[in-house]
């Protein structure tokens, strides 16, 4: 029988995931762990993002009860991963190096319960930027926007506008996937709440 489950803890300060994981009906306790995100550079870029999440998640599942959720989320680039750029020369390199090329976006999340590490995922999408000339990176870097964000720029935010294709899940980029998560909850046993559209979609086909 599914655990029902409308409490997470969020291993984050990121406005973006918190926005998500409410979306999915949960409330959201917001707890930041004081993982530091060291640099590993023995590690690929999707092998740092599970190392992280999982490294996040064990640092607030030691401290909190119920249902502990962490992520991260790295842009690699021909096998090099792109964190937040230490400041905004660092931003406008980023860049200029994603600048008319794809590059792929890794995000893992992992899942610990009453201390009890339970599960982890990767999941990667492609992304292709337009050509962005000097004016548009000074503009954007100016912005502030990148200055929080791995391989500087939010797709969720202006850093739209320079990006041309996405092959993949989009909230992988954003910073969460949302599908892959809600999925993993059920294989673990647990059931999300019903909200109110959903509760109506079922009177209306059932």
């Amino acid at each position: 029988m599914a655990r029902h489950i409308d409490k997470v803890v969020l291993a984050s300060a990121s406005p973006r995931r918190l926005q998500l994981l409410r979306s999915l009906g949960l409330h959201v306790r917001v707890v930041p762990s004081a993982y530091g995100e060291p640099d590993r550079p023995e590690l690929s870029p999707q092998q740092l993002a599970i190392e992280h999440a999982r490294r996040k998640c064990g640092d607030v599942a030691a401290r909190e009860a119920g249902l502990v959720v962490a992520a991260d989320t790295v842009v690699d680039v021909d096998g090099v991963a792109y964190n937040k750029p230490a400041d905004r020369a660092d931003a406008a390199r980023m860049l200029r190096d994603l600048s008319g090329r794809a590059h792929l976006v890794h995000t893992a999340f992992a899942v610990a319960f009453d201390g009890r590490e339970c599960a982890e995922h990767c999941e990667s999408t492609r992304v292709t930027f337009y050509r962005l000339d000097e004016d548009e990176i000074d503009a954007y870097v100016a912005s502030g926007e990148p200055m929080d964000k791995a391989g500087a720029y939010g797709i969720q935010g202006y850093g739209a506008t320079l990006v041309e294709r996405v092959d993949g899940d989009f909230y992988t980029v954003m910073g969460f996937p949302l599908a892959v998560f809600v999925r993993t909850l059920r294989r673990l046993g647990f059931a999300l709440p019903i909200t109110k559209a959903d509760a109506a979609s079922h009177k209306t086909t059932g």
